[in-house]
């Protein structure tokens, strides 16, 4: 009965923590990363203000499992679309990452960016692109590599444009890309 109440407060707490990280993100969303402290974040999750920093000791600790669990969420929703998908399922995520989604889209680069400045931050944002090569699992890492760079490209683009591109503006470009991406995931040569 004991290990019961033990694995419903870890669960309760992974929850708590969960929602905390979340709500870091939607902060910078809303107001960047500059807008980050325990409170604010504390405030956006509904938590108690002091259960941020019992999570996280530092803001450092937050913004790196943040990026840590943005990069897990975008290889579930993002990753395999771009891994394995048509030219017109690709061009429909970016549209949608840079317009329905600019908000979320540009936070993650914002932290992303971020990293460039604070060397702790570095391996949690590079994450993004071990777990892309773990769902690709190309033939040609290097192809792979400046296809993934090429997508960052088109989304910081998207991000930057008055107007954002849509799919169809998008789907030529990623049709381009793609064959580059598809040489590159093909499937090793027997030896």
């Amino acid at each position: 009965m004991e290990l019961q109440k033990v694995d419903g407060r870890k669960a309760r707490g992974e929850k708590k923590r969960r929602a905390i990280v979340e709500a870091t993100l939607r902060v910078i969303e809303r107001d960047g990363v500059s807008g980050v402290t325990h409170r604010s974040v504390a405030r956006e999750a509904g938590v108690p203000t002091t259960a941020p920093t019992y999570y996280f000791a530092t803001l450092d600790d937050l913004l790196i499992a943040t990026l840590l669990w943005s990069a897990e969420a975008m290889c579930d929703d993002v990753l395999k679309i771009i891994a394995s998908g048509t030219a017109r399922e690709i061009a429909r995520s970016l549209a949608t990452a840079v317009d329905t989604n600019r908000g979320r889209t540009l936070a993650e680069y914002e932290l992303y960016l971020l990293a460039g400045r604070r060397p702790e931050l570095k391996p949690a944002a590079r994450r993004w692109l071990d777990l892309a090569t773990e769902v690709a699992r190309p033939a040609d890492p290097v192809a792979f590599r400046a296809f993934l760079a090429a997508i960052d490209g088109l989304l910081m683009q998207g991000l930057i444009a008055d107007v954002a591109p849509n799919e169809d503006e998008l789907e030529p470009i990623v049709s381009f890309l793609i064959r580059g991406r598809d040489e590159s995931t093909a499937a090793p040569r027997e030896e």
